[in-house]
């Protein structure tokens, strides 16, 4: 969306000031990293409400209702912008909903108070919970800190769908749901307004009827819309352009790091670099609760969701790697190759870099004590924290630092040649950081390198809903 915003608006002054007027924003509350940057990955933050204000929207029930996060996608953009990944949340995962800072309207700030093993839908609109109460839950859930947010009504999905002309969807069979409106024929549609949100509202006619499989049905429609904005079809329109880039504007809210048209335009001219056919869509993995008789909620799948989460964390892409990828790989991995010195011989000095309070000390103690890599140091707190754990060596000391790696458990991605440094009797060390990632001395640290065997669909491609 904002990459076809920068499109429609490129080099009309006043019409940008225009759009900048209609942009809705609100407070991230200090729970985002501070916005995106342009040299990493980029985790944004998609959430689809189902609050029915605006015109027409009464007429689904529950007017009265403050809404809730009840289409959540956490948008993960790989940092050179080869793959990105779309991992939808189910509104009905058990998860618990941290406490949350948030600004008032009279600009005073109240912490709402946070709930334990509820439904992540209840994260927007409950208690008074703003789509910062919602990433701070994400943050808690995945640790994966979103960088910004983007918040979707009923009416976005009408405006933006009849925007770009309609978008075409495919079902496997006729389907007639009285609950969403949704009355259409086994195969393929070019549906927008009001059908297309029927379409997105639909769950009790497709798979087991519940949340999951309209998940499916939601990616889907992303996937259409996707590859219908960035069509020639669209972007060669100015009429579709502009209308579009009003409809966006006026239909999105977003986090105040993102409140203006030049934010935006740095924001899509990352995100128009990614082609869909390496956007993945996939869904957190659960199992069904086993406190509950009648199946209605969800919980994590113990083993594959945490697979997911730390693949997204480590940058792996969930599309085929390409040949480059696979070169890049094969360097990394090149570094654990070769000649180990013994234990006795690694010299490093060991700092804290993220890690929870007194993890030097834990590893320097481990080391000495039970590895034998006595030429070890506690050097203290890093000059900057760090999301992995990374080990710093110069040429000469490669041996040594396969060695480490080797005891550390940790992937040729975390080894860093470069420079030799010198420890506090002037002889030269290597440096290892313990990053955020680090979970206790002796606990392996290697990283993915490829992603878990997950259901997923890639944006390029039509599926049928059933």
């Amino acid at each position: 969306m904002a990459f076809v915003v920068v499109a429609a608006a490129a080099g009309a002054y006043l019409y940008l000031e225009h759009l900048n007027d209609n942009i809705q924003s609100v407070s991230d509350d200090g729970a985002s990293t501070g916005g995106f940057s342009k040299d990493k990955a980029i985790n944004i933050l998609l959430i689809g409400t189902d609050k029915r204000t605006g015109a027409g929207n009464e007429k689904y029930g529950d007017s009265g209702s403050a809404g809730h996060a009840d289409t959540t996608i956490l948008l993960h953009v790989s940092k050179d912008r080869s793959n990105a990944t779309a991992l939808s949340i189910p509104r009905d995962l058990i998860v618990d909903i941290p406490d949350c800072p948030t600004e008032q309207e009279d600009g005073s700030r109240k912490v709402i108070q946070g709930e334990t093993g509820t439904r992540f839908n209840k994260s927007l609109g409950q208690a008074g919970r703003t789509p910062s109460c919602t990433m701070r839950t994400v943050t808690e859930l995945t640790g994966i800190k979103p960088d910004n947010f983007m918040v979707a009504d009923f009416n976005a999905v009408k405006t933006l769908t009849s925007a770009v002309g309609g978008v075409e969807v495919c079902l496997g069979k006729d389907i007639d749901d009285p609950d969403s409106h949704l009355n259409l024929p086994k195969g393929k549609h070019v549906i927008e307004g009001e059908q297309a949100l029927a379409f997105v509202r639909t769950r009790h006619s497709v798979g087991l009827g519940g949340d999951l499989s309209r998940i499916g049905l939601q990616q889907q429609f992303l996937s259409a819309l996707m590859r219908k904005l960035k069509s020639n079809d669209t972007l060669k329109s100015p009429t579709k352009m502009f209308t579009l880039a009003e409809a966006g504007t006026k239909a999105l809210t977003v986090d105040s790091q993102l409140d203006s048209i030049d934010k935006l335009k740095d924001l899509g001219l990352e995100l128009g670099k990614l082609n869909v056919k390496n956007l993945t869509f996939t869904t957190v993995p659960v199992i069904d609760n086993p406190a509950e008789k009648v199946k209605v909620t969800v919980v994590l799948n113990p083993s594959k969701a945490p697979e997911v989460f730390q693949a997204i964390q480590n940058d792996v892409s969930f599309t085929e790697i390409k040949q480059q990828k696979k070169k890049e790989a094969s360097a990394v991995a090149a570094r654990l190759k070769g000649s180990k010195a013994d234990a006795s011989e690694v010299r490093v000095r060991i700092m804290n870099g993220g890690a929870p309070a007194g993890s030097a000390q834990e590893t320097l103690s481990w080391l000495q004590t039970e590895e034998n890599v006595t030429k070890s140091e506690n050097a203290g707190n890093a000059p900057a924290s760090l999301s992995k754990t990374t080990l710093e060596y110069a040429p000469d000391q490669a041996d040594q630092a396969r060695r480490l790696a080797a005891i550390m458990g940790l992937s040729g991605a975390a080894m860093k040649p470069g420079k030799s440094v010198t420890n506090a009797q002037g002889l030269p060390t290597m440096t290892l950081t313990l990053g955020k990632d680090f979970k206790g001395a002796g606990v392996p640290l290697t990283a993915p390198t490829k992603a878990p065997d997950v259901e997923k669909s890639t944006a390029d491609k039509v599926e049928c809903a059933k």
